[in-house]
């Protein structure tokens, strides 16, 4: 019979794993959030060009393009590419929110 063998948790070297893992997470959650934010000051300025020129809030078009384009992303970079369409029609969906609520104001 054999019998696994499991690094106490409590090991010095675990937990520096552990840590180092951590902070890389920490980092990446960090670029994220910067990442979404230009992203959003970029589609906030796409609204305005919009509501200026009368254009509709949403482009289901472009939404679909965008759509395969990063499920192939995903694909290549081993992300699940249905994990990546939901999180980008969540983006999407608040983007359109952003533009309808600027066409409001501008009319």
């Amino acid at each position: 019979m054999t019998t696994k063998h499991h690094a106490d948790p409590a090991d010095p070297a675990v937990l520096a794993e552990l840590g180092r893992l951590r902070d890389s997470i920490d980092n990446i959650d960090a670029a994220v959030v910067h990442m979404l934010a230009e992203r959003f000051k970029c589609t906030q300025q796409v609204g305005h060009l919009k509501a200026n020129h009368h254009l509709p809030p949403a482009d289901p078009a472009r939404e679909s393009r965008q759509i395969a384009r990063l499920r192939e992303l995903a694909e290549n970079a081993k992300l699940d590419p249905a994990f990546a369409e939901k999180f980008l029609n969540f983006i999407i969906a608040e983007v359109i929110r952003h533009h309808e609520t600027i066409a409001n104001e501008k009319a």
